[in-house]
């Protein structure tokens, strides 16, 4: 078996997976940590693993419970030693609201807040290390700490230890296909932390932006190129880390692909697991997708925002969008042809036609980033996680929908994501040199209309090219 199958068939160990357990709920109940990392996701995730292992049930729920009362000792501690410098750190200096929020939560239930407030999400991560900075006792604190901590461990991890523990049996699903779903649920959380968390650190009210500023004021020959890259009024440190991360996976995962002359172990894992999903109603909304997402498709769904730019007269970000379009399509086309790896399935449209990179993925990501980008911009910074996350949620079908019609496999639908990653940056890069003129109001109505007319006539007249 190659490298690259032979690391992607490994499987956490049980104690690994109890030691993953254990320090998910340790971070998750850390102060203000566990505000930015999500919790019920990812001990779900592993208690699913473990229960499909066969994991003793004690182990687990032991070690989320000795997480879950070292992390908010570990709280109750900062807040009792360092009371008065914890606001003036990050994140609470960013977020001040966190801290007010938690103590408007301890001063309406008292001691009882400790208990009550491990199961409340906004505020989890704030009511220990409030409680250490009034002063609660410690017996009290430990008391509560431990009682509620009994009763939350059981509570997060027997529903994701009962699902993996059924899920084979009871739904029946095919063998072997543990690793496609579980890779396939990592790169969706991957990026949603990355476009979330990640986004805002990097941008200019983030930490890493500050450290990153302060060191280029200090050193004279990082000082003018720093300057120099924000005439836009923010140097675009996410646009350089999403290129660099982006364009170095997408090589890396390109030559995974290409030193094999067959689909990779999570190709027929992912192609098992969506046949055995396969229903009428599954293979039509692909089929759907398909004509949205192919070129006939993009071209008219953006149709009416070209026309509206040229009436405006924003040629700038015209071409932007024409050279986002036109790069990936290029780029497509040379990746077929280059690599000319053949489709598991090859309809009559798409004869002649090579399977990497999934070329429908590629362009869905550019259209799809590209107007999260805009959009992010425009609204309030709270809000711009939540466009990245819609951004997501819509790109996911479309990609999803290629291995439904069996016309590309998982390793397909990867390369091409992160492909259109790269051109989101290249182009986001390139758009971020100067600083632009804001557009005037958008006729949101009227250019959604317009893309849903003309999108539903190329739907019911023509067939997916």
């Amino acid at each position: 078996m190659a490298i690259a199958d032979s690391l992607l068939a490994l499987s956490l160990s049980p104690a690994l997976l109890i030691l993953l357990i254990f320090t998910i709920a340790l971070v998750e109940s850390l102060a203000l940590v566990g505000l930015l990392v999500p919790g019920v996701v990812l001990i779900t995730a592993a208690a699913s693993m473990a229960g499909h292992q066969m994991v003793a049930l004690p182990w687990l729920i032991g070690a989320a419970f000795i997480g879950a009362v070292l992390g908010d000792s570990l709280s109750y501690f900062l807040g009792y030693r360092h009371r008065e410098t914890v606001t003036t750190r990050w994140p609470l200096s960013l977020h001040p609201e966190w801290l007010g929020r938690g103590a408007r939560f301890f001063e309406r239930y008292g001691v009882y807040s400790v208990f009550f407030g491990r199961f409340v999400g906004p505020v989890r991560p704030i009511i220990p290390l409030i409680a250490g900075m009034m002063r609660m006792p410690s017996r009290t604190f430990l008391l509560a700490n431990i009682v509620s901590a009994a009763l939350w461990a059981p509570a997060y991890v027997l529903p994701g230890y009962l699902l993996g523990h059924t899920w084979q049996q009871r739904l029946d699903l095919p063998a072997n296909v543990e690793m496609a779903v579980l890779i396939l649920a990592a790169s969706i959380v991957i990026l949603a932390v990355m476009f979330s968390w990640g986004r805002a650190q990097v941008g200019r009210h983030g930490r890493v932006y500050f450290a990153l500023a302060r060191i280029a004021r200090r050193i004279p020959a990082m000082r003018r190129p720093w300057l120099a890259m924000s005439r836009s009024g923010e140097v675009p440190i996410a646009s350089l880390l999403l290129c660099i991360i982006a364009l170095t996976a997408a090589s890396a995962w390109t030559l995974v692909v290409m030193q094999h002359t067959g689909p990779l172990t999570i190709d027929l894992q992912a192609q098992r697991l969506f046949s055995w999903l396969a229903t009428p109603w599954l293979t039509d909304a692909s089929l759907l997708l398909a004509k949205i997402g192919d070129k006939a498709g993009v071209v008219v769904l953006v149709a009416p925002w070209a026309v509206w730019l040229l009436w405006i007269r924003r040629i700038d970000l015209l071409t932007h969008g024409v050279l986002a379009l036109g790069g990936i399509g290029v780029l497509n086309t040379l990746g077929k042809a280059l690599f000319a790896r053949v489709r598991p399935d090859t309809p009559a449209h798409l004869m002649g036609s090579f399977s990497y990179p999934s070329a429908h993925t590629s362009t869905w990501v550019v259209v799809v980033g590209i107007s999260a980008t805009f959009l992010a911009a425009r609204v309030p910074r709270q809000w711009r996680m939540w466009v990245y996350w819609l951004a997501i949620v819509i790109a996911t079908p479309m990609a999803l929908s290629r291995l439904a019609l069996g016309v590309h496999w998982l390793s397909d639908l990867i390369g091409g994501a992160l492909l259109g990653l790269v051109v989101c940056a290249l182009i986001q890069l390139n758009w971020q040199r100067r600083y632009r003129a804001p557009l005037p109001a958008i006729p949101w109505v009227i250019l959604l209309t317009g893309s849903l007319v003309l999108i539903s006539l190329r739907v019911m007249l023509f067939p997916p090219v």
